[in-house]
C-alpha cells in the first residue's frame, strides 16, 4: 500500500507540483516598479559606470588629439632627417599623447560621473518626496517616512515615478552646473532650459518603455520577477522529482 501512495505520489507531473506550491505558498509582497526595470542601487552603478567609460573615452581622443598637435608645433623646428629619427620622433609623441590623454580622460570620466549621479540622486529622491506627500506626509504634521503606512508609501512611490521627477531632476542639474561655473544669468536660463529638455526626453522614454513592458507583462510589480519565480518552482520541481526517485530506489532496495 505504501508503493501504490508512493507511485501515486511520483506519477504527480511538474506542473502540478507547480500549481500545488503556488496554491499553498504564501503570497509575494507587492513592490512599486523601478525605473527601467532596476532598483535604484543598480541603476545608478549602471549609469555612472556608464557615464564614466564615455566621458574617459571623449575626454581621451580630444586631450590626445590636441596633444599631438602640441608635440607637433613644438618639434617643427628640429624635425628628423632619418628613419630611425622618424621613429623616435613617433614613439616620443605616442609617449606625449598617452601621457596627457589618460590623464585628462580619467579626469573627464570622474566629472561625467559624478554629474550623473547627482542627476539621478535627485530624480530618486523626488520620487520618494512625491510618493511621502501622497502618502499623507504633510507640512503641518510632518510625519516621519516611519510613522506612515508602508503600503501607501509603495503606491505613492510607484504613481510618483514619471517623466515629472525626471523633468525637475534636468532642470535641478543645470542649475547646479551653472552655479558651478558661474554662468550669468542669460547663460543660465539656457542651461536650465536645456536641462528641461533634457530631463523631459529621458522621462517619456522611462514611461514609454514602462508602458511598453506592462504590456507584454514584463513589469516586475512583487518581490520577484515572473521570470525568477519560473526558474525557482523548476528546480523545486526538479529537487522533488529527484528526492522521490531516491526515495523510490531505497523502497526497491
Amino acid at each position: 500500500m505504501a508503493t501504490a501512495q508512493l507511485d501515486s505520489d511520483s506519477a504527480q507531473s511538474p506542473n502540478d507540483a507547480i500549481t500545488s506550491e503556488s496554491s499553498t505558498a504564501r503570497p509575494l509582497a507587492t513592490l512599486s516598479p523601478e525605473r527601467l526595470g532596476m532598483p535604484f542601487d543598480r541603476r545608478l552603478l549602471l549609469a555612472t559606470f556608464t557615464s564614466f567609460s564615455c566621458g574617459s573615452m571623449l575626454g581621451y581622443l580630444n586631450t590626445s588629439r590636441l596633444a599631438s598637435l602640441r608635440f607637433r608645433a613644438e618639434n617643427a623646428h628640429r624635425l628628423p632627417i632619418s628613419q630611425p629619427g622618424w621613429y623616435l620622433y613617433h614613439k616620443s609623441k605616442n609617449y606625449y599623447k598617452l601621457k596627457h590623454g589618460i590623464t585628462a580622460g580619467l579626469r573627464s570620466g570622474v566629472f561625467l560621473a559624478a554629474w550623473t549621479s547627482i542627476f539621478f540622486v535627485v530624480e530618486e529622491s523626488l520620487d520618494v518626496f512625491r510618493g511621502t506627500w501622497r502618502a499623507g506626509r504633510t507640512i503641518g504634521e510632518m510625519e516621519g517616512v516611519s510613522e506612515l503606512d508602508i503600503d501607501k508609501v509603495n503606491t505613492g512611490v510607484e504613481k510618483s515615478r514619471d517623466f515629472l521627477s525626471s523633468v525637475v531632476a534636468g532642470m535641478v542639474t543645470g542649475g547646479l552646473w551653472s552655479a558651478w561655473n558661474k554662468f550669468p544669468v542669460l547663460t543660465a536660463a539656457r542651461t536650465i532650459r536645456m536641462g528641461l529638455f533634457a530631463g523631459l526626453g529621458y522621462g517619456v522614454a522611462q514611461d514609454a518603455l514602462t508602458w511598453a513592458r506592462g504590456k507584454t507583462g514584463g513589469v516586475v510589480n512583487d518581490a520577484e520577477s515572473w521570470i525568477y519565480r519560473g526558474a525557482k518552482n523548476r528546480r523545486q520541481a526538479d529537487d522533488n522529482s529527484t528526492e522521490l526517485e531516491q526515495k523510490e530506489q531505497e523502497k526497491q532496495e
